[in-house]
């Protein structure tokens, strides 16, 4: 079937409420880049999402997904241990952000995982209500569509959603009002602290301790605009869950294994959770995800009380089993944080361009898991422009979040050069842009603007 005609049946036929960058059909991957029926070829800074960490089709992942399947295929977890299950819980224990992290679930999704977290921390702690952040993302489904508090799209008319779910801000420096009313300026290394006043007055006025089961957190706000936490802020939190007897649960679906330069971001902050949340580059695009707590937590739960037709399927774990080898013989850690540095250092220039500088409100990010996030405009998104110019110059990018926000996600491997092209493309990209809308006026928080 020809491309066009692929096209046309997929807009027939597949569910609308999907949003996509492109209507185009991808018919391969291979590293950084991707195939679309056709012949187009694109360098791929979106990677699934955040997903195909090390590259489509990694050589070592795809043959112990091959070699997997010719074993085993589903060893589904209520009747017996399967061993790459096994093999995967031994591979991940070293690399857990803390010591006291030595007890897996494993599922399908992210969303899935998200929710393995809630119940856990729900039945350990013997309360219901949870405390979520602005900005953040947490799932699709019934209950994590109610955590979810980066858009209001992904819950818009599809009430009532799970109860017992209170929002605070995020330490989001940038959109920061107390900041900007106070000196016009913000810095994510001297942080007001507010939202560690908002939280505290949330305990006092909403949801008492004794109600709160748990506090979940994105250390770097994903959909909300990769936010990384300022500097202090989750102590501070650390301090206020074991102050109340409150679980400290962070969700690195997106910012684990590797996307920050750590294995796991909240590393950056030496911060131990008491749950943590992974899924996305686990198993470089194998359907996995899983939370990982100390054994005492896990003990809490009943047999049968955790489980799932497909959670942990032997394939998916085999993959995670290989992903966790190509960390450490391929040095991938260290290539973000080469990498990374690139791409700080472009964008860097860029804001301090006198032909892109006008456009620019905030470039901010940790290793491979950055974004650059436009003052608002008279003419539309920037953002979405940019993102347009990108991909006619063949590179697929997302805009997020609801301010005007490109992030950036390629594979963690990338090469040095790739890298360049990257930048280059996004430079070129940007600056034509700016010629084309013309001078800006500088805007405050609410995109008013300044005199």
């Amino acid at each position: 079937m020809a491309a066009s005609k692929l096209t046309q049946f997929g807009l027939q036929h597949v569910a609308r409420g999907i949003g996509r960058l492109s209507t185009e059909v991808i018919e391969s991957g291979s590293g950084s880049y991707v195939t679309m029926v056709g012949g187009k070829r694109y360098l791929d800074f979106t990677m699934g999402i955040g997903v195909a960490n090390l590259g489509h089709c990694h050589p070592g992942v795809t043959k112990a997904i091959q070699s997997q399947v010719g074993q085993l295929v589903h060893g589904q977890v209520n009747i017996a241990f399967q061993k790459p299950y096994l093999e995967l819980v031994e591979q991940l224990i070293p690399i857990m952000p803390h010591k006291s992290l030595d007890t897996f679930f494993f599922w399908n999704s992210g969303s899935e995982a998200v929710e393995a977290a809630v119940k856990l921390a729900r039945h350990a702690t013997k309360k219901q209500n949870i405390i979520v952040m602005q900005g953040s993302y947490h799932g699709r489904t019934i209950g994590t569509m109610a955590m979810t508090r980066s858009k209001t799209v992904y819950g818009q008319n599809y009430g009532p959603l799970m109860p017992g779910v209170f929002s605070v801000p995020f330490p989001y420096c940038a959109q920061c009002s107390v900041a900007h009313a106070s000196s016009g300026k913000y810095s994510y290394d001297n942080c007001c602290m507010d939202p560690i006043r908002q939280l505290e007055v949330l305990l006092k006025q909403e949801t008492a301790p004794s109600d709160t089961a748990a506090i979940v957190i994105e250390p770097v706000l994903g959909e909300g605009g990769y936010v990384p936490a300022s500097a202090g802020y989750l102590e501070r939190v650390r301090e206020i869950c074991d102050k109340n007897g409150i679980l400290l649960v962070a969700d690195e679906v997106q910012s684990g294994f590797g996307r920050t330069g750590k294995m796991f971001a909240i590393e950056h902050w030496n911060v131990r959770p008491d749950i943590l949340v992974f899924a996305k580059g686990v198993a470089n695009g194998m359907p996995l995800s899983g939370i990982a707590s100390r054994k005492e937590l896990m003990d809490t739960q009943n047999p049968g009380s955790m489980g799932g037709t497909y959670a942990g399927n032997a394939v998916a774990c085999a993959a995670g089993v290989a992903v966790a080898k190509a960390f450490k013989e391929e040095r991938i850690l260290e290539n973000v944080d080469a990498r990374g540095k690139e791409l700080t250092d472009m964008l860097s220039k860029l804001r301090s361009d006198p032909k892109t500088k006008d456009m620019i409100h905030d470039t901010r990010g940790l290793g491979l898991m950055q974004a650059i996030e436009f003052k608002p405009g008279s003419s539309g998104s920037t953002g979405s422009k940019v993102q347009a110019k990108c991909k006619e110059k063949g590179m697929l990018i997302l805009t997020t979040s609801i301010y005007d926000t490109l992030r950036f996600i390629p594979a963690l491997n990338i090469t040095k050069e790739d890298m360049a092209k990257a930048c280059q493309i996004l430079k070129e990209a940007i600056e034509e842009v700016a010629e084309g809308q013309g001078p800006q006026k500088e805007t405050d928080t609410k995109g008013q603007a300044l005199e």
